[in-house]
Order: structure tokens, then C-alpha cells, then sequence
């Protein structure tokens, strides 16, 4: 493999990485507003969804390329909701 063929592939991997990372950030987003949504309007909320998804983005991050997320407890959204009335 040329120099260049291998330089191009490292690329697309790392590019790769990136990709899959800001998919699950978006997703990890999502069911973050989810759990701050429900937790206003006084309904059961979980944090399952947000950690299964921070798992996976820490994984990622330890091949170097993407940021790790801290894990989330329902007492972290229930201190954000009462923090934002």
C-alpha cells in the first residue's frame, strides 16, 4: 500500500469516527430534552436511553478522536429542570 493510499484510509477512518460521533451527540441531545421534558411536566422519566448513547460516544473516544460525555443521573435532570423554571 502507497504512502498515499494510507494516509487516505486513515482519513476516512478518522472521518468516520467524526461522522458516527455527531450522530450519536444529536441523538444523545435528543433524548436528554426528552427526559427534561417529561421531568417538567411531572412524569416518569429514565436516563437509560442517554447513557446506552454516552457509552457508545465514550467508546468512540477512546480511539482519541471524539470528546467523552459524562453519564447522566435523574437527579442531574431534575437539578437542571428546578435550575430553569
Amino acid at each position: 500500500m502507497s504512502v498515499h493510499q494510507a494516509i487516505s484510509e486513515h482519513s476516512r477512518k478518522q472521518n468516520q469516527v467524526v461522522m458516527n460521533f455527531l450522530q450519536l451527540e444529536q441523538q444523545r441531545e435528543a433524548y436528554i430534552e426528552e427526559a427534561i421534558v417529561l421531568c417538567r411536566n411531572n412524569k416518569p422519566f429514565s436516563t437509560e436511553k442517554i447513557n446506552e448513547v454516552t457509552k457508545r460516544i465514550n467508546e468512540l473516544a477512546r480511539k482519541g478522536i471524539a470528546p467523552q460525555r459524562q453519564l447522566v443521573t435523574k437527579e442531574m435532570v431534575e437539578e437542571f429542570v428546578s435550575r430553569s423554571h
